[in-house]
């Protein structure tokens, strides 16, 4: 007879390797803005530590719950959300020239962040309702696109141009793997090449522009709309291959770097630990994405599979629109480094997608159909 093991079955299954590489990311990052507020735990690396332990034990939690549970709440989520973003455009909270929050007194809630994985949720659903004879037909893209288009529109006028670009792409995706027609995909991609000039000049605010012009002229303005970009990138070129030291760094403990705590936190890292705490780093990012992807593989039933599919890939354009950003490679969109940077919104948002991607996990390792 076999004895029962001294930790608990439903314990001793969690993904307890993913579980330590989201520990490790987000323990490295409190060492970073400990560094980053010169060596001291307030005012960032403290309450970083809480929310992460906070959210972290939500994730597990959120680990036990059946798969099936979030196909039910998949499209009433997506609503109660457009809802929530339309009650921000009438009376939402300005802070830092955008309207993005809605005060509620005890807290301030951004509904854009948890529509980035609601949007995976209700285009899998959709998908998962859609008989697979029509996917390849109109009926599979017009939906589909008016769900994305609705709450990246709205998301624009707050504005916010990172979080519409992380809401498409997460929406697209999906759509993607669902197995909608390539052609699709590239008559939308030579519309958007069309439409882009037009919305460079037209839709974007002033300074949404600028940050794109710098970007493809950063030298243009180095001291002006070019500084983020130009100071990100000395940061993380002097840190060399071993970088500079913990407590070290220049830039960020000179204030020549803006935002070392937030969006511009992995410049901060670069600057003390180099090329290669820079490349572990993303590497554990990788590892994480890899396994995600490896869920949806495995995973039993078309909404599953699609949904751990775009939620692993949303934490992917968190991390590579984040790195693309801090090296010059894509316009400053304001897209936090997740786990790493300072502040709740993304943390909560990327382990409430882990969360779901271990409740998957689990059901995949379950006998049976899907469930």
């Amino acid at each position: 007879m076999n004895r029962p093991g001294i930790i608990p079955a439903p314990i001793a299954q969690l993904p307890w390797f993913v579980i330590l590489l989201v520990m490790a990311i987000g323990g490295f990052g409190l060492v970073v803005l400990y560094s980053a507020a010169g060596g001291s735990m307030t005012p960032w690396a403290a309450r970083q530590g809480f929310t992460f332990c906070v959210f972290l034990f939500m994730a597990i939690l959120l680990s036990w719950v059946p798969v099936r549970f979030w196909a039910n709440i998949a499209l009433p989520v997506y609503g109660g959300l457009l809802l929530l973003l339309v009650l921000v455009e009438l009376l939402g909270a300005v802070r830092g020239g955008a309207q993005r929050w809605l005060d509620l007194g005890f807290i301030r809630l951004q509904p854009s962040e948890l529509m980035k994985p609601a949007i995976v949720l209700a285009i899998a659903r959709f998908y998962d309702y859609l008989p697979a004879s029509q996917t390849r037909s109109f009926n599979a893209l017009w939906p589909a696109a008016i769900l994305i288009g609705l709450p990246a529109g709205l998301v624009m006028l707050q504005p916010d141009l990172g979080t519409a670009l992380m809401i498409t792409f997460g929406g697209l995706t999906v759509m993607f793997l669902a197995g909608v027609p390539l052609r699709l995909f590239v008559g939308g991609g030579l519309a958007a090449a069309v439409a882009i000039p037009l919305a460079v000049n037209f839709l974007l605010h002033g300074y949404q522009r600028n940050r794109v012009l710098i970007f493809l002229n950063p030298e243009s303005d180095p001291l002006g709309a070019g500084y983020h970009i130009s100071q990100s990138k000395i940061a993380i070129g002097s840190g060399g291959i071993l970088g500079k030291g913990f407590l070290h760094g220049t830039q960020s403990h000179l204030d020549y770097l803006p935002e070392g705590h937030t969006d511009f936190v992995f410049a901060t890292m670069a600057e003390e630990w180099g090329l290669i705490g820079g490349g572990l780093l993303i590497l554990a990012f990788f590892l994480i994405i890899g396994w995600g992807i490896n869920v949806s593989l495995n995973a039993k039933g078309k909404f599953a599979r699609l949904t751990a599919a775009g939620l692993s890939t949303t934490i992917f354009f968190y991390v590579a629109i984040n790195l693309a950003m801090v090296m010059g490679l894509a316009p400053v969109v304001g897209i936090p480094l997740p786990l790493f940077s300072y502040g709740g919104s993304a943390q909560m948002t990327v382990l409430l997608c882990l969360g779901m991607l271990m409740s998957i996990d689990r059901a995949n390792r379950k006998p049976g159909k899907a469930p």
